[in-house]
């Protein structure tokens, strides 16, 4: 076998050790997938009846402010599989699991690949069953299949880099405790964009901040595959900080581990 094909194995192998860790101990995964689900209940329909009516949905929060808002919770489900993939991470640079790879003969790309591609799954999996509730809520896309693709491809390069970023933090946290928090504002930031309401209905300086935030066009891009809407060159920004973003989580995280693994 060439190197190639012994590193295309291993890591299929560390990709079946990070899922069976996923099977027999859900409830980081469940966690994960909670937060954009109650989210998405919350603001549908808690606070959809004053926002709908403000941005202009029904008083009753119903139809066109989910709607509205599907898109920036879809958002939030790719950002929240981030926390997983830095804790997860970050376990097996501090419990010496790392130091017992290194004795073996195992590819050094497959422990990153392994964690990377599961996570990127796992999280791809939560996406999907938030889409099915806010069907379940009334959210009716206008996409059609090429869009949806579109769509897909959009939230799998985000994911991708989301991932990345993640698994850097992951090998640099001191502790898991530290990992946890790390992630954190990824997972926030959606709500400094135009996931709950436009950008215009907020203050000069948050603003500013909303448009030019990397999740914003991101957003847009969604929305625009999804419903219709108008996204101007929202879609290539949207591309360029996914590539962007990729390039940078790759980069620290081969950084970090290779510092990790020389010491």
């Amino acid at each position: 076998m060439s190197s190639l094909s012994y590193a295309v194995s291993d890591s299929m192998t560390m990709l079946r050790r990070n899922l069976k860790h996923a099977l027999r101990y859900p409830s980081m995964t469940v966690s994960v997938v909670a937060m954009p689900l109650v989210m998405l209940l919350l603001f549908n329909y808690v606070f959809g009846g004053a926002l709908g009516t403000g941005i202009g949905g029904t008083p009753t929060g119903g139809g066109e402010y989910i709607d509205y808002i599907a898109p920036g919770i879809i958002l939030m489900a790719a950002t929240s599989g981030a926390l997983s993939t830095a804790i997860s991470v970050c376990s097996d640079m501090t419990e010496g699991i790392v130091n017992r790879f290194r004795t073996m003969s195992v590819s050094r790309a497959a422990f990153l690949t392994g964690h990377v591609v599961g996570s990127v799954l796992q999280t791809l999996i939560s996406i999907a069953l938030v889409v099915g509730v806010a069907l379940l809520m009334g959210f009716r896309p206008s996409a059609n299949p090429v869009e949806w693709l579109a769509t897909a491809g959009l939230l799998v390069l985000l994911v991708l880099a989301l991932t990345w970023l993640a698994a850097a933090m992951g090998l640099i946290a001191k502790n898991v405790e530290t990992a946890s928090n790390m992630p954190m504002p990824l997972t926030f930031l959606p709500f400094l964009g135009s996931a709950i309401v436009p950008p215009e209905s907020m203050p000069t300086g948050l603003r500013w901040f909303a448009e030019y935030q990397p999740f914003t066009p991101v957003i847009e891009t969604l929305r625009g595959l999804l419903m219709g809407t108008e996204t101007g060159n929202s879609g290539i920004i949207a591309l360029a900080w996914c590539l962007g973003l990729i390039v940078v989580g790759y980069l620290w995280a081969r950084s970090a581990f290779n510092r990790h693994t020389k010491r």
